[in-house]
């Protein structure tokens, strides 16, 4: 499962998505707002997404992992528009029966999302000024 939405994101029911009687390990990842930036006070972030062309890479992310690992199942969630601090902006979650391809694969889909699914950032300071941050230079 891979969406793209304006609501808050649910950790519990992401990660009810993927569990399985045959996995040993489920792994979730949760991105948050952080209060600060390279020493900036932050208010908060938007994000944007060119969506369709973004499900398509995110699903292209989904079946490259399970190539790589013996995934029983997947779910990448990220959020768009206003996100306030604290708040989740993206969700990873995977299962499998064991837990070095439930880590190595969760690593790699939050870190493969933000160099190539076209979801742009916007970070507000909290001194009122904003930065477009782009895929590839998070």
């Amino acid at each position: 499962m891979h969406r793209l939405t304006q609501n808050q994101l649910d950790p519990v029911s992401i990660l009810a998505s993927v569990q399985s009687p045959a996995a040993g390990a489920v792994l979730l990842f949760i991105g948050t707002t952080r209060e600060q930036t390279g020493g900036r006070a932050t208010a908060s972030l938007t994000y944007e997404a060119y969506a369709e062309m973004a499900l398509a890479k995110l699903a292209e992310l989904e079946a490259a992992a399970r190539e790589r690992w013996p995934l029983i199942d997947v779910a990448i969630e990220h959020r768009l528009g206003p996100v306030a601090i604290g708040e989740a902006s993206v969700a990873i979650a995977v299962s499998s029966a064991h837990r070095a391809a439930a880590f190595a694969a969760g690593q790699w889909l939050i870190d493969t999302l933000k160099e190539v699914v076209p979801i742009w950032k916007c970070e507000h300071w909290a001194d009122g000024g904003e930065e477009w941050v782009h895929p590839g230079s998070q």
